[in-house]
């Protein structure tokens, strides 16, 4: 994950950047008010981390990325920021009264080692985690147009049943799963972004701050897939095909997970 973040971090804001309903949703849950200390695990560039502390409470990011943590601290000197890892936190015990983890959590290497941790340096109070399941991904209709990508995309994700099973054994009690729906008035051109706007997945700059696209998608599958996209829209068969992958659950999901 840290060359992964390394590689693509030196252009991540050009396309990533904090989604103005996501933040306010974040920062509610974990009921984010001043006079509160809130950690933000694995915070990348620290988009979010620097808009919810706009809304409140003493902010820390922390990141595994040198690249990605330089330009959070350019970006806020008001938020102490570390580099580290979620395995090891370099943190007093219940030393927050909250954390969130935005789209991120694939990329632990242990879940259960990484929640306990998280669990240890907060007293009493919420950690919100932004993520998708891999149920969720498997309806999205990028998987029509890059099969192997989204397979190998989807088998990284943690499902529902192991999510709540980690966060359960190490103490915290799952207070709501809430879903998340994409519109095409995201602001944050993560991986599904395009659900509304496909036209975007044609710009190199936004492929290139996806993880998927830029670690794990083949040049002929992405070549491929771009040259059928193309001409599914041209013909105006891709709004059939969107309708195929059409789905209730949601795109992504919140999840509340609660200290006690």
């Amino acid at each position: 994950m840290e060359k992964l973040y390394d590689s693509i971090g030196s252009t991540y804001t050009f396309t990533r950047q904090a989604d103005t309903e996501i933040t306010q949703e974040i920062s509610r849950l974990v009921c984010n008010q001043k006079g509160s200390r809130f950690l933000d695990v694995a915070c990348g560039t620290g988009n979010y981390t620097s808009a919810i502390a706009t809304l409140g409470g003493e902010w820390y990011g922390i990141d595994i990325s040198e690249v990605m943590l330089k330009q959070a601290i350019d970006k806020n000197a008001n938020i102490k920021w570390t580099l580290g890892n979620v395995s090891s936190l370099p943190y007093s015990d219940e030393y927050f009264n909250g954390a969130v983890c935005s789209l991120a959590i694939h990329h632990f290497t242990d879940l259960t080692s990484a929640f306990k941790e998280v669990y240890r340096v907060i007293d009493r109070g919420n950690f919100i985690i932004f993520t998708a399941f891999p149920d969720q991904m498997q309806s999205y209709w990028l998987c029509n147009y890059f099969p192997e990508m989204m397979r190998r995309s989807i088998h990284n994700m943690p499902d529902q049943k192991t999510l709540v099973t980690s966060l359960q054994s190490v103490g915290f009690e799952v207070k709501s799963i809430a879903p998340f729906f994409v519109t095409n008035e995201l602001q944050d051109m993560f991986l599904y972004s395009g659900k509304e706007r496909p036209e975007i997945y044609f710009d190199p700059n936004v492929r290139s701050n996806i993880s998927s696209f830029a670690s794990i998608c083949d040049i002929a599958e992405l070549d491929n897939g771009l040259d059928s996209l193309s001409a599914d829209l041209s013909t105006g068969k891709f709004l059939s095909i969107k309708q195929k992958y059409s789905s209730i659950s949601g795109d992504y999901a919140y999840v509340v997970a609660r200290k006690n």
